[in-house]
C-alpha cells in the first residue's frame, strides 16, 4: 500500500506538470523508476501503460475546456504511434548495460531542453492562427514518438516546443492537442513493449499508482493550463530532471566523487538561478500586462467620454432655432 501511495503521488505530480506544460510526465516518471532500479525497457513500458489511462482522461479534460485541435491530433498522433512502436521494439532489443546509460542521456538532454526552453525563450506570436501543415507534423510525430519510447518520455519535450516555436497555435491548444495525441503514442508504445517483452519486469502496483495519480491530476491540470506560469514550472521541473539523470550517468560510469560533487554544485546553482530568473521575468511580464491593461482601460474611458460629449454637442446643435433666410 505504501508503494501504491508513493507512485500515485508521483503520477499526480507528473501529470500536473504535463497537463500544464504539455510535457514531462514520462520524463519525470521514468527518471523515478530508473532511480529505484527498474530496467530501462520495463520503466518505459510501465510509464506508457499508465499513460494509456492518464492521456485518455487528460485528452477528455482538455477537450472539455476547449484546448484541443483535432486536425493537429490526427496529423501528429498517427505518425507518433508508428515511431513509438518502433522505439519500443528497439529499446527492448538493447542490453541493459547499454540501454540504461542511453536512456539517462536522452532524459538528461530533454531535461536541459525543458530547463533552457522555459527559462530563456518566449512565445513567437507572428503566425498565430495559421494552419499547421501535415508535412511538418508528420515527421515531427514520427521522431517524437521514437524518442518517447526509447527515452521513457519525450513526446511533449520534442513536440510541444516545436509547435510553439511555429507560432501558429495558442499555447493552451498546443498543450491540449499534444496531451490528447499522446494517447495514440502511449497505446502504440505499450503494444510494442508487450510484443517484445511480454510482462517481464512490469510491476502492476507501479502502473496502478502512476495511473491513479495521473487520472486524479488530469482534470486539474487541464484547468491550470490557463493559470499556472509555465516559465516558472518548466524551470523547476527541468532542473530536477537534469540533476537526477546526471547522477544516474555518474553512477553508471562510476565517476569519482572529486568530479561529481563540483558538477552537482554547478547544476544546483544553475537550477536555482534559472528558477529565480523565471520568477523575475514572470513578475515583470505580469506588471507590464497590468500597466498595459490599465492604459487600455483609461483610453477606452476617454474615448467613451469624447463620444458622449460629441453626442451632447449634436443634441444642442439640433435644438437651436434656424436663422431666417433673406
Amino acid at each position: 500500500m505504501r508503494t501504491l501511495i508513493l507512485f500515485a503521488l508521483v503520477g499526480l505530480g507528473a501529470q500536473l506538470v504535463d497537463g500544464s506544460l504539455g510535457m514531462a510526465y514520462g520524463v519525470t516518471s521514468t527518471t523515478l523508476l530508473l532511480a529505484v532500479g527498474a530496467s530501462p525497457a520495463a520503466a518505459s513500458a510501465t510509464v506508457h501503460l499508465a499513460e494509456i489511462g492518464t492521456t485518455l482522461v487528460s485528452g477528455a479534460s482538455h477537450w472539455r475546456f476547449g484546448n484541443v485541435d483535432w486536425k493537429v491530433v490526427a496529423k501528429i498522433g498517427i505518425p507518433g504511434g508508428v515511431g513509438a512502436f518502433a522505439g519500443a521494439t528497439f529499446l527492448a532489443s538493447l542490453d541493459t548495460s547499454v540501454a540504461a546509460p542511453l536512456m539517462s542521456a536522452i532524459l538528461l538532454v530533454l531535461g536541459l531542453y525543458v530547463l533552457i526552453r522555459f527559462t530563456f525563450r518566449g512565445l513567437n506570436k507572428q503566425n498565430l492562427g495559421k494552419p499547421m501543415r501535415k508535412r511538418f507534423l508528420g515527421p515531427l510525430g514520427l521522431v517524437a514518438g521514437f524518442v518517447d519510447a526509447t527515452g521513457g518520455g519525450g513526446w511533449g519535450p520534442v513536440g510541444t516546443p516545436a509547435i510553439l516555436a511555429s507560432g501558429r497555435m495558442e499555447p493552451r491548444k498546443v498543450i491540449g492537442s499534444i496531451d490528447t495525441s499522446e494517447f495514440i503514442v502511449a497505446l502504440a508504445a505499450s503494444l510494442g513493449f508487450l510484443f517484445s517483452l511480454g510482462s517481464q519486469g512490469i510491476d502492476a502496483t507501479w502502473v496502478a499508482g502512476l495511473l491513479i495519480g495521473g487520472v486524479i491530476a488530469a482534470p486539474i491540470a487541464a484547468w491550470l493550463v490557463r493559470h499556472v506560469p509555465p516559465r516558472l514550472l518548466g524551470s523547476a521541473v527541468g532542473g530536477i530532471i537534469v540533476f537526477t539523470n546526471t547522477r544516474s550517468l555518474f553512477n553508471a560510469f562510476e565517476v569519482a566523487d572529486a568530479v561529481r560533487w563540483p558538477v552537482y554544485a554547478v547544476i544546483v546553482l544553475g537550477w536555482v538561478a534559472a528558477v529565480v530568473h523565471s520568477w523575475r521575468v514572470y513578475r515583470a511580464d505580469t506588471e507590464a500586462e497590468s500597466v498595459e491593461a490599465a492604459a487600455k482601460l483609461e483610453q477606452e474611458r476617454r474615448d467613451a467620454l469624447v463620444a458622449e460629449l460629441s453626442r451632447d454637442d449634436d443634441a444642442v446643435t439640433a435644438g437651436r432655432p434656424q436663422a431666417p433666410r433673406d
